[in-house]
């Protein structure tokens, strides 16, 4: 297992990591079977988006002796009511919800207070400028979270919640397929293939919005890393091409910003095929070339993190420098942490002696020359 660190909480967590949602169909000796084996394989980290009260209870029970070993990420606004899952902005309906919560859990904390899905405008002003966010900057205050978080599918939303500096850990909605999809309050055109019918490339708030991330230290960890499964198939895959488990973990491991990938495992075989995915050769992850193959993706001139590129002849890691020089160009500034990323690297963009080996493997006609001349000017070296 690889881990990586959440900056603002100042905990590592393994960057294969659980959605819930396998679990909830589990009694109590199938959930713990199978929560044992994610521990076993190194697997620290859990989302618990549902309120359901079987679910924490299996939970409470699969964690005695061992909770400080888990990173819990537990979502505020996300109740149970008349034996059913509710999403509110209800003051004392949200409160009970987080008192429920922790005493369901046998806990006195979560490690992230995750505001649960906010994906409209008007919602987010609904939560961040009212006695909410009060609240739930008290939770933080008195240690009761240790880490205030938002999901949302909405890139122009999560943007706002970052620019204004509310959150620290945002959960979001990565993948091929996503990130050409336009922003938008209704979160169903993501999951529709008309969406994807018209000429496509990266949407531009979507890479402002990680590199900020990155940026300011405000942790990522991502859902529909695997489009609920219909990128693994191409007959359901909205670009009309299938992407392996391998190819969809590395291309949202390769995102700035990007701690962790949540995935809702439905047996121990499901958690062993992802590990495995993890350690992939560099050809089994390499996305890049099926996503080349879209006939309706434009992404001439986009450099997507993918090391296509590599070798280079004098050792340059390509893409870290192309991920570090467009941090730098969000602020309009080079922020301490980048700086120091990009000194740590053995080789720099000033040595590039622009033999073009690089651009002769890009898929996407990257001007790499060009890119590390920017980069050069950017960082002085």
């Amino acid at each position: 297992m690889k881990y990586r660190a959440i900056p603002r909480l100042g905990r590592d967590v393994s960057v294969i990591s659980l959605g819930c949602e396998g679990f909830i169909e589990l009694d109590q000796k199938q959930f713990v079977a199978m929560f044992d084996h994610a521990l076993d394989k190194g697997i620290n980290f859990i989302d618990m988006y549902t309120p359901n009260p079987d679910f924490r209870a299996h939970l409470k029970y699969a964690i005695q002796g061992r909770r400080e070993q888990i990173v819990l990420q537990g979502h505020i606004g996300s109740i149970w009511e008349n034996g059913d899952y509710l999403r509110t902005r209800d003051l004392t309906k949200t409160k009970k919800g987080f008192e429920d919560l922790l005493e369901e859990l046998g806990t006195d904390y979560l490690d992230i207070g995750m505001i649960h899905y906010v994906d409209e405008m008007s919602d987010l002003e609904t939560v961040f400028e009212s006695e909410l966010f009060d609240y739930i900057k008290e939770l933080k205050q008195s240690g009761r979270i240790k880490a205030i978080g938002m999901s949302s599918h909405n890139p122009a939303v999560a943007l706002k919640a970052v620019q204004n500096n509310w959150i620290d850990v945002l959960m979001f909605s990565i993948n091929m397929a996503y990130d050409m999809a336009p922003a938008t309050e209704n979160v169903d055109e993501l999951f529709e293939k008309k969406t994807y019918k018209s000429e496509l490339s990266v949407e531009p708030l979507r890479k402002e919005l990680y590199a900020l991330c990155e940026q300011k230290g405000i942790a990522i960890d991502v859902m529909k890393a695997f489009g609920g499964g219909d990128l693994l198939r191409s007959d359901y895959s909205p670009l009309g091409v299938e992407f392996t488990e391998a190819m969809c973990l590395h291309y949202a491991l390769s995102r700035p910003g990007v701690v962790a990938v949540m995935a809702g495992f439905h047996s121990k075989e499901q958690i062993d095929t992802l590990c495995r995915a993890l350690d992939a050769s560099e050809k089994e992850k390499d996305f890049a070339s099926v996503l080349a193959k879209v006939d309706n993706v434009s992404l001439s001139g986009h450099c997507v993190y993918c090391s296509h590129c590599q070798p280079c002849t004098v050792g340059i890691q390509i893409a870290q420098v192309n991920k570090f020089a467009a941090l730098a160009k969000v602020q309009n500034e080079i922020p301490e942490t980048v700086r120091e990323h990009y000194k740590a690297l053995e080789h720099h963009a000033s040595e590039c002696i622009e033999c073009g080996a690089c651009m002769s493997r890009c898929p996407f006609g990257v001007n790499i020359i060009e890119k590390m001349k920017e980069a050069t000017e950017i960082f002085g070296y």
